[in-house]
């Protein structure tokens, strides 16, 4: 099991580094090409925007998973053993909770977008918008795979344990 989550996190990463690798080349060429032919291109401005948002959703299972999202721990630490295990346990039921229900969100916005194109690339603007319910798919499942460690010991306090 260990060898499919490590699979998944590092094609998770794999990706997004392909797609700021990407998206900073077509920035760069335009640029380039702005200040040394006096041309643009005149759709890399949308990849640039549309591959940031994608980004973003994309790279947010990864923070997730690193602790990267602001956290207030103060409430689970001033807590006994149980209590903090049970504090933790109705965290992340909100947490599927709320992922969940923006993976439906996120797929009602692509159904209403599917007659709208962008500007210069006439893409859909559903593919746009696949990125909430796609990138809120993948914190689902980064915070299942890292739901049993955290159940157990909390990641503050194994982040800690790690660093003394």
């Amino acid at each position: 099991m260990r060898r499919i989550e490590n699979a998944f996190v590092t094609l998770n990463g794999a990706v997004l580094v392909i797609g700021l690798m990407a998206m900073c080349l077509i920035l760069g060429w335009n640029v380039a090409g702005r200040y040394l032919t006096g041309n643009s291109l005149t759709w890399a401005d949308e990849v640039a925007r549309y591959s940031m948002i994608w980004l973003t959703f994309l790279g947010s299972g990864l923070a997730l998973r690193e602790g990267a999202h602001a956290a207030i721990t103060n409430a689970q630490d001033a807590l006994p053993g149980t209590g903090q295990r049970v504090l933790r346990g109705a965290i992340l039921l909100v947490l599927f909770g709320f992922f969940a229900f923006m993976v439906w969100v996120g797929l009602d916005y692509m159904g209403r977008m599917s007659v709208q194109k962008s500007a210069a690339l006439q893409v859909p603007m559903k593919w746009i918008y696949a990125a909430m319910p796609t990138g809120f798919v993948l914190m689902i499942v980064h915070l299942a795979l890292i739901a049993p460690d955290y159940l157990r010991a909390g990641l503050q306090q194994s982040d800690e344990a790690a660093l003394g």
